[in-house]
């Protein structure tokens, strides 16, 4: 007899406990040998989201409970991976909601619990964190049931059950005083409370694809639940498209089910249960797994639109080719093309004319991911300043995005962030006091303003603040907003830079070189605290004589290079620049290097 099958997914605001959970669920449930070696933040599998602790792309996973398969979909937090949980909350049943006891209600749980009560899910909400000892369990479950009635959560959906617990620790209680030993209470929670869906084994094979994954051995892998008929090895498929239209056709030639976090083949793979698939080369996200017979595709979740583009183009700089492998136009086409298949928050379209590709997403640590992936597998590219995407309404006002602000911190310096936030056309929506001489405020702003401003915020906050941003709505456009008052320092000649000529320079700015490092004409290697652009030297080596050969008795001591995220380097560009990246260097840089290319483009935007 099969076990009943359970699909659940894990939704909360970045950092607040998920994959943590997990790791203790699949632990404490029996997944792993007794003395297996299990890393933590077992699901987090991808260099980057080991490196950042953060989850970037929705992962399934299963734990064996009594009589039943709990198949868990562990999903990104950050707003910027948001169409990754967009789009696995089709393969769901139900739902685990955790809430930080200290943060509370953040941006990023209105995002994700709007998009499950819409989907009919009944969440469980989990106050997570509860050895915190700032923890407000109390006041947080208030908050939560505020927030599911300004979504208009319907009686079932209010009726949620509420857990308390520690992720990190190992254990759940419905009880805020409960015993604390265990897990247990979690998993016979999601037992009783998500009903196995009931989906028709006796119509033919049918599922949404949800996730893809490459494989160097199966190809293409295709990831989603069934939602109706049995899938079994070797049958004839096809796959249909949003508007019905068949993409491609092949057979089945591997299924897999998840056992723990591990992929396990299976001869047949049953109405509901989440499966991997191998067979077809042509078929992506959001297409429909069929038998030869369906011709209706299944209906998918609406993705929210991108809200930020950056132009992508091949090295040009002299140093071109000096520190990468991947160089060419049609390597970078190729590598975008395999980003947008997998990753649907992600889109990109080709000017072929200057053998350049406008990428589009949903907030600027997406794309920086995207480029950070492409300089480790080895690619060269220039990229131009981050862009972002306007809309129009029925009048024909231009419309811009706007974000959510949601900012925690000290409150001896919630009146230089005000002031800091009015000058990125922020609006402030509410000020409350969180205790212990902290504030939180909430600030709605274009975000056109927000480009690289979480160091800004901590800068301003020394370190101590948490800073959090959703996408809010389109709104109004905001008119003109200040943009970079330093000017660049650019280099004049190419070679490596100098100690004794970055040590004369220090005091005209901020450099962005050292000793040794190479240079090249139109590179900025520093900024100036005035406006305007100044071309300097920082090749000019200290002249010496026949009396003197030698200046080993001065000790030339070089400000330190403030070490940037490709992020803020970005948020750094004007209009007329850009930012070189290699695998082992980026390089802020002019879009137009020959200095007397760059007057002659300025006076041609000016008599324009």
């Amino acid at each position: 007899m099969s076990k009943e099958i359970r699909n659940i997914t894990i939704i909360a605001h970045v950092d607040h406990g998920k994959t943590t959970l997990i790791d203790n669920l699949m632990k404490q449930s029996g997944s792993f040998r007794e003395n297996e070696v299990v890393d933590e933040r077992l699901m987090d599998s991808g260099e980057l989201e080991k490196e950042r602790g953060i989850t970037i792309l929705a992962k399934p996973a299963s734990i064996n409970w009594k009589d039943s398969r709990i198949n868990i979909i562990d999903t990104p937090g950050h707003r910027d991976f948001a169409a990754e949980v967009e789009r696995v909350l089709s393969m769901a049943d139900g739902a685990l909601l955790l809430i930080d006891s200290a943060e509370g209600v953040m941006p990023q749980t209105k995002f994700v619990l709007a998009k499950a009560l819409k989907q009919g899910l009944k969440p469980i909400v989990i106050i997570n964190k509860l050895d915190k000892s700032d923890q407000r369990a109390n006041e947080v479950l208030d908050e939560t049931f505020d927030l599911f009635v300004s979504l208009d959560a319907n009686e079932e959906q209010l009726d949620f059950p509420v857990l308390y617990a520690s992720g990190r620790s190992g254990w759940a209680d419905k009880e805020i005083d409960g015993p604390r030993k265990n897990l247990d209470s979690l998993l016979n929670q999601i037992i009783d409370h998500v009903k196995p869906a009931e989906l028709d084994k006796s119509k033919p094979f049918a599922m949404l694809s949800t996730l893809l994954y490459a494989d160097n051995f199966l190809g293409r892998s295709l990831v989603g639940r069934i939602t109706q008929g049995t899938a079994k090895a070797n049958q004839a498929i096809k796959a249909i498209n949003l508007n019905g239209e068949k993409v491609d056709e092949g057979r089945l030639t591997k299924i897999f089910r998840y056992e723990g976090t591990k992929k396990v083949p299976i001869e047949v793979g049953e109405a509901g249960d989440i499966v991997v698939i191998a067979g077809l080369e042509k078929a992506n996200v959001a297409d429909t797994i069929c038998d030869l017979e369906v011709n209706e595709p299944i209906k998918a979740t609406p993705i929210d639109p991108p809200t930020m583009s950056i132009t992508i183009t091949v090295n040009t700089s002299p140093l071109a080719g000096t520190e990468g492998k991947k160089l060419t136009s049609t390597q970078i086409k190729n590598r975008l093309i395999q980003e947008a298949q997998n990753n649907v928050g992600i889109t990109f379209l080709e000017n072929k004319e200057s053998d350049s590709f406008v990428v589009s997403g949903r907030g600027e640590l997406m794309l920086e991911i995207l480029l950070t992936q492409m300089r480790r597998e080895g690619f060269e590219m220039t990229v131009s300043p981050p862009k972002v995407l306007y809309k129009k309404d029925k009048n024909g006002n231009k419309l811009e995005p706007i974000e959510e602000i949601t900012m925690d911190l000290d409150e001896e310096y919630s009146s230089k962030v005000i002031d800091s936030m009015n000058r990125k056309k922020g609006k402030l929506i509410e000020l409350k006091d969180t205790g212990k001489n902290k504030k939180r405020l909430i600030f709605h702003a274009p975000t056109r303003g927000l480009m690289g401003y979480t160091s800004r915020f901590l800068t301003l906050t020394k370190g101590n603040g948490v800073i959090n941003r959703i996408f809010h709505s389109y709104g109004p456009f905001e008119g003109a907003m200040e943009g970079r008052r330093n000017g660049a320092l650019i280099s004049m000649d190419q070679g490596k830079a100098v100690a004794y000529a970055i040590y004369n320079l220090q005091a005209r700015g901020e450099m962005f070189v050292t000793h040794n490092d190479p240079v090249y004409p139109g590179m900025i290697v520093g900024l100036s605290p005035k406006p305007g652009d100044m071309i300097i030297n920082v090749m000019k080596g200290k002249k010496l004589t026949n009396i003197r050969t030698q200046n080993t008795d001065e000790n030339i001591v070089l400000t330190p290079v403030r070490k940037m995220s490709i992020a803020e380097q970005l948020s750094m560009l004007n209009t007329d620049e850009a930012l070189e990246i290699t695998p082992e260097s980026c390089r802020l840089r002019k879009s137009i290097l020959d200095p007397n290319e760059r007057k002659k483009s300025e006076k041609a935007g000016a008599a324009a």
